[in-house]
């Protein structure tokens, strides 16, 4: 029997369509954001492993949280499923992302919107390695913003741990019935969300450290589904096509 295409090839089609959409909102206008304009501004942070003082060691904490990012694989899957090509440049991944709560399912469409992989200057005049990316809601999706995850590493002390940071706005939901569910609930699955990330991310990277470096099973990470595979999810593709 020939074997089955892999479900990221079978909906390549679909994501390409993602690929082609607009933000739906102006990144720009995030760096100033007025007091009282509607935006949610969240951090999340956990401590990772220290590591010796200096550059980030090849096998360490810092080095296995960028794999973990690298992957997706640190989302709770019972709340988000990813769908991306994993052979496609990190800059310019294109995402599918289910999100779950009780009997509601939101289907949503983000792009990376940069990478980041630098050494930072902190107040105390300590430096900082720092690397992750962002990605941004694309149209059609029912919030408005940016979520960074960052992994960084105090060079003076030793120190790593990671970093979520979220900016969002609920955003033009047409489907009555999506409408309620995301007023509802759409800000607790947030919430659980960063938290259940930022834990996850730390257990994957002890798991890693613990067991000599190998990444992640596949079963930790998201499923890799066809939004085919979901009448809702197709209706809303449809639609936003």
């Amino acid at each position: 029997m020939p074997k089955a295409a892999p479900l990221y090839e079978l909906e390549k089609a679909r994501l390409e369509t993602y690929a082609r959409s607009g933000y739906n909102f102006d990144p720009d206008q995030l760096a100033n954001l007025p007091a009282g304009a509607g935006w949610n501004v969240d951090d999340y942070e956990t401590d990772l492993p220290a590591e010796a003082p200096g550059p980030p060691a090849a096998q360490g904490a810092w080095a296995a949280a960028r794999e973990v990012l690298r992957r997706y694989s640190f989302p709770p899957p019972g709340l988000i499923t990813g769908i991306f090509l994993p052979d496609q440049p990190l800059e310019q991944r294109v995402m599918v992302l289910r999100g779950q709560f009780l009997f509601f399912t939101f289907w949503f469409g983000v792009r990376i919107g940069g990478v980041t992989d630098e050494v930072r200057t902190l107040p105390t005049g300590e430096q900082e390695q720092v690397w992750g990316y962002n990605y941004r809601t694309l149209e059609g999706h029912f919030e408005r913003g940016q979520i960074d995850f960052m992994v960084h590493k105090n060079l003076t002390t030793g120190r790593v741990w990671f970093h979520i940071h979220a900016v969002s706005q609920t955003g033009r939901i047409r489907n009555p019935v999506y409408w309620l569910g995301f007023r509802l609930f759409g800000r607790t699955l947030q919430k659980r969300f960063s938290n259940q990330s930022v834990r996850r991310l730390r257990e994957q990277v002890e798991q890693m450290l613990r067991e000599g470096w190998p990444a992640p099973a596949a079963a930790e990470s998201p499923t890799i589904r066809p939004v085919s595979a979901h009448e809702e999810a197709r209706e809303q593709l449809e639609k936003n096509q």
